[in-house]
């Protein structure tokens, strides 16, 4: 079973930056027939003058862009409150972990924040650090 790489805010800017470690990653996922994604609120939080619009682009069409649903958010604010958490701190790292429990597994997540993911995803969820 080919699972799912899951990225972050910090794991999509260091792919449209990149960073040889998580290009590497991606490739070897896209490799093995996972589904490299992300989700739609992460493209907005990792999008920044840094970064050329055409890259953005380019990555972008070559990985699965997950839509935020009235169903992910209403879900992402049950697991917040059931972490007693809240606010924008939390509110994106939610819905990934969201994103994360409902996607084909195995699903790893990459990301910048290994606590806050860690906490929020499912124990079956593998959480790296990037």
């Amino acid at each position: 079973m080919p699972g799912t790489l899951l990225l972050d805010s910090e794991g999509l800017s260091k792919l449209y930056l990149k960073d040889r470690a998580v290009v590497a990653l991606v490739q070897g996922a896209s490799e093995e027939g996972m589904r490299v994604a992300t989700t739609a609120m992460t493209t907005l939080e990792a999008d920044y003058e840094r970064i050329h619009p055409a890259r953005i682009r380019w990555v972008l069409s070559r990985i699965d862009v997950r839509d935020v649903t009235k169903d992910i958010t209403d879900h992402a604010a049950v697991l917040l409150r059931s972490h007693r958490l809240h606010g924008h701190k939390y509110a994106i790292d939610a819905v990934l972990a969201v994103v994360a429990r409902t996607a084909p597994g195995p699903v790893t997540v990459l990301t910048s924040d290994p606590e806050d993911l860690s906490l929020l995803c499912e124990s079956a969820i593998e959480v790296i650090k990037v």
